[in-house]
């Protein structure tokens, strides 16, 4: 089949868009003041009438409109552009921006900002100053208190926090002005404040009422609103106010279009699969989406706390979580970039035309298609069509206005696709998502599907996404998904069904219309769809401490009493941890990641040395060392005190500890308190999981309660040999050196600093612990040597792996590099990784890849530090996964 050329041309516009990352490139050179060498150049506006801003905003808008014609197609741009212009000004959008977005992220802030106010829109910014407000309270010697999760905001926090606010709103209303955008500082007067409790919190508020003028004056006069979240009492006391729950408030009195919550993760994640949710139609979803294992605390709180919002806004309203850079592809593209929340309308899927209840309804949602609305009569082609439906096998999708209506034709043969005869959307389907929710129903149910586009349409890239492959014929192109056997099985089922009328041989499409890659698809979320958990990417959001009324991730406030309409339950506390064996490296290792975590606190730190001790470098509360014996562990999980347990004890310590726990009704189903053991003692009983995330399957580890924590050393070996275990010809060899650190607190020859300098210790050299459990774990003879060498922490092996069959390095290194695709916390490297690099960072690094002249045998290097992917970091990620949190929660990342 020849391409038309007309067709030719189609396609080949559709393939000729440059990527996202070279349009924001040229936009922010555009705006960009200081720029005068590039061809599109904006003008530095002044501080001239609201008429002359417009004027202005009208000469650059068509600009702009270009530019982001390249981040998709130019009727989505224009489509949303009249969209959002639909409504008054401050009723576009509430952005809530996070203190850690303006610190390490203000450029790009205020570059996606300027983009939004260049063609004409107002977004009402609110944003917090977490991480700033701590430094501040630091270096004032202000020790902060917390109760639930709340700060309690004193006099003298108070004023830091009132100077941080202010300072960072300036930092970003400058940022703006730079770029020849006006902007107004807002710090009072648009939220009124209640005390949310004043003898426990102090000067903590619980908005009462939002007074809209400010902001609505702002607009008129040509001004971004830049607003803190601080609020006054109707005395005018000022009170401290989280960012998220303000944002909220503001949302509920604008009635908005969107709601965009800037995070470092840009977006949710299933937890099953680590991908990205793309989207939640919360009437359509949310039910199934409850039920899932992995949705809970930290996941189920952000999403009930936006459809709180969302169920206090107009159905056209609907939150985007999403990263900076991404705003503009969230904004203006059918695909998104975050993640999409909206309330959305149940689908319906009716078999017979008797099932409508409403047969006017749907006559007129057919007269909107293309070949019934070019008819002279399009009702009497409708009737017509109806008629026929009738006597046919057919199954009809579609949301209750009917923005959305598909009926699909199943296969008359098994192995034959079904096909999709009709496909109508009107302008707000599109906008709301509709379409990609009934295609998505559509692509569960059948698993094989075809259908047919005029090469006019204007939604044509959007098909594209959606297909596996097509074919052009004349103005038409047929598109398919699910045909095992390509385009070889197309053509012979189109032959089949006598919709190949050319003569012509079939010819292939470029079946990505936009960038030459299949594009995001913005449907249902695949909640619901079950899948083994692989070794998906699993992007984290920047862990940042709590901040006024609770600073953490959105809309993560764990305020037990929160303002207005928010959820009390107690499923959404931080959980309270409780460590045992105390002491040593590890576990100091652990207080500095559970201080910074934001759905963790440490409510128990117990070592027998150190008891009655303030525990130092954990600031959530004032902790001292205890000494808990098993008596008062199992008391302590009778009444239900502690939510996870780690037993930090060497090697033969903890089994009465946990015996007590289990005793006490802990570690015994899913839901109950959970216990990661960092010993030896469980690491061989097949009643508790192996917590090792990058090679067992993540599933099994969220939905246990008892983890053993593989070893430091074994970690490594193993993340070093799995790749190769179906290559591997005899028992690899692994030579392990350690930090000193290794070897524990307690003095020995093997700490001893004198007796390490200038030398290398080995000890433990056959049937060392290490080397059962890693021949255990990976089902194949290991033989392990291990030594301890001068330096602090961080260990270096080198394994010896005998090959079946002669292998090239590279053919090696993509083994590794497919089988860790995608992992955060394993970097497959060029060269022999060194201690130095990774000591202090919380992954693995494996290289060198060294083969021998023969092809029959490697040489792979691989580097962890000890005291934390090897041991502390590892344990945050099982204990992260087995309560339901993001797995990276409060691992700093590079």
């Amino acid at each position: 089949m020849a391409f038309s050329t007309q067709a030719a041309r189609v396609a080949a516009r559709l393939v000729r868009r440059p990527l996202y990352n070279r349009i924001r490139t040229t936009f922010t050179n555009a705006i960009r003041p200081a720029t005068v060498s590039t061809q599109l150049t904006f003008q530095r506006r002044s501080y001239t009438s609201p008429a002359t801003l417009k004027n202005n905003t009208l000469e650059t808008r068509n600009t702009v409109v270009q530019l982001l014609s390249n981040i998709g197609s130019k009727r989505e741009v224009e489509q949303y552009l009249s969209h959002f212009t639909s409504v008054q000004s401050q009723q576009f959008a509430v952005i809530k921006v996070g203190g850690a977005i303006i610190t390490e992220k203000l450029p790009a802030l205020a570059s996606a900002l300027a983009f939004l106010n260049h063609v004409g829109l107002y977004p009402v910014v609110v944003h917090g100053a977490g991480p700033q407000l701590n430094k501040m309270l630091e270096a004032a010697g202000v020790e902060p208190e917390y109760e639930g999760g709340i700060r309690i905001t004193n006099a003298k926090t108070l004023a830091v926090a009132r100077q941080c606010f202010l300072d960072e709103n300036l930092k970003l209303v400058e940022a703006l002005e730079g770029l020849g955008v006006r902007a107004r500082p807002i710090h009072s007067g648009v939220f009124t404040a209640d005390y949310l409790d004043k003898d426990k919190y102090k000067f903590v508020g619980k908005i009462a009422n939002v007074d809209k003028r400010p902001i609505e004056a702002a607009i008129s006069a040509g001004c971004l609103p830049i607003l803190t979240s601080l609020a006054e009492t109707p005395s005018g006391q000022t009170l401290n106010v989280n960012a998220d729950i303000a944002a909220g408030e503001l949302a509920r009195s604008l009635q908005p279009l969107k709601i965009v919550y800037l995070s470092e993760k840009g977006g949710l994640f299933n937890g099953e699969t680590n991908e990205k949710i793309s989207s939640i139609n919360l009437d359509e979803e949310y039910e199934e989406l409850s039920k899932q294992w992995w949705f809970r605390y930290g996941t189920r709180l952000k999403v009930n706390e936006i459809k709180d919002l969302l169920e206090d806004l107009p159905r056209t309203s609907s939150v985007a979580i999403i990263a900076t850079e991404d705003l503009q592809r969230e904004l203006f593209t059918d695909t998104g970039a975050g993640t999409l929340i909206r309330r959305g309308n149940k689908l319906t899927a009716k078999s017979s035309i008797s099932e409508f209840e409403d047969i006017p309804k749907l006559t007129a949602a057919l007269q909107k298609d293309q070949a019934f609305a070019s008819t002279d009569s399009p009702q009497a082609a409708v009737e017509q069509f109806l008629q026929k439906l009738e006597s046919s096998s057919f199954k009809a999708y579609a949301d209750e206005p009917m923005d959305a209506l598909a009926i699909v034709h199943p296969p008359a043969r098994e192995g034959e696709p079904a096909f999709l005869s009709k496909f109508v959307v009107t302008k707000h389907g599109w906008l709301s998502n509709v379409a990609d929710n009934v295609f998505s129903t559509i692509k569960r149910e059948f698993p094989k599907l075809a259908w047919i586009a005029n090469t006019s349409d204007e939604y044509l890239t959007w098909f594209f996404d959606k297909a596996d492959g097509s074919v052009m014929q004349g103005q038409n192109v047929i598109f398919w998904y699910g045909f095992d056997g390509g385009l070889e099985e197309a053509a012979a089922w189109l032959k089949s069904q006598r919709l190949n009328t050319a003569k012509q041989p079939v010819e292939p499409v470029v079946s990505s219309p936009v960038t030459g890659v299949k594009q995001q698809v913005r449907g249902f979320s695949s909640l619901t769809r079950p899948r083994i958990l692989g070794r998906g990417y699993h992007p984290r959001q920047q862990t940042r401490g709590y901040a006024t009324e609770s600073e953490a991730p959105l809309p993560g406030n764990t305020n037990p009493n929160p303002p207005l309409r928010r959820s009390t339950s107690s499923e959404f506390r931080p959980k309270k941890v409780a460590l045992v064996g105390a002491r040593g490296y590890t576990g100091q290792a652990l207080i500095s990641l559970i201080n910074k975590h934001p759905y963790l606190s440490l409510s128990h730190v117990s070592s027998r040395e150190l008891a009655g001790t303030r525990l130092q470098g954990y600031d959530k509360a004032d902790i001292h060392y205890s000494n808990l014996n098993v008596e008062e562990i199992q008391k302590m999980q009778e009444n239900g005190e502690v939510d996870a347990w780690i037993m930090a004890l060497p090697n033969g310590v903890c089994r009465p500890f946990v015996d007590a726990i289990v005793a006490g009704g802990g570690a015994k189903e899913p839901g109950s308190s959970i216990i990661v053991d960092l010993s030896a003692d469980y690491r061989f009983d097949d009643t508790w999981t192996y917590g090792l995330p990058e090679l067992i399957k993540r599933e099994t580890i969220a939905q246990a309660t008892r983890i053993s924590n593989p070893g430091c050393y074994a970690t490594a070996a193993q993340l070093a040999i799995a790749p190769m275990i179906d290559n591997i010809d005899g028992p690899p060899t692994v030579f392990g050196v350690s930090g000193y650190s290794g070897a524990g607190t307690k003095p020995s020859p093997k700490n001893d600093v004198n007796n390490l300098k200038d030398n290398l210790v080995a000890y433990s050299l056959t049937d060392h612990i290490h080397e059962r459990e890693i021949s255990r774990q990976l089902g194949v003879d290991v033989g392990f040597m291990p030594h301890v060498a001068v330096w602090f922490q961080g260990i270096h092996h080198t394994v010896n792996i005998p090959l079946k069959k002669q292998m090239t390095s590279r053919e090696i290194r993509n083994l590794f590099q497919d089988r860790y695709a995608g992992e955060k916390l394993v970097k497959v490297v060029g060269e022999a990784p060194s201690v130095k690099k990774i000591s202090g960072k919380h992954g693995v690094e494996i290289g060198a890849f060294a083969v021998h002249s023969s092809g029959k045998r490697v040489v792979v290097c691989a580097t962890i530090d000890n005291l934390l992917k090897g041991a502390a970091t590892q344990c945050l990620q099982n204990m992260n996964l087995s309560l339901g949190y993001d797995e990276f929660e409060g691992i700093p990342l590079d």
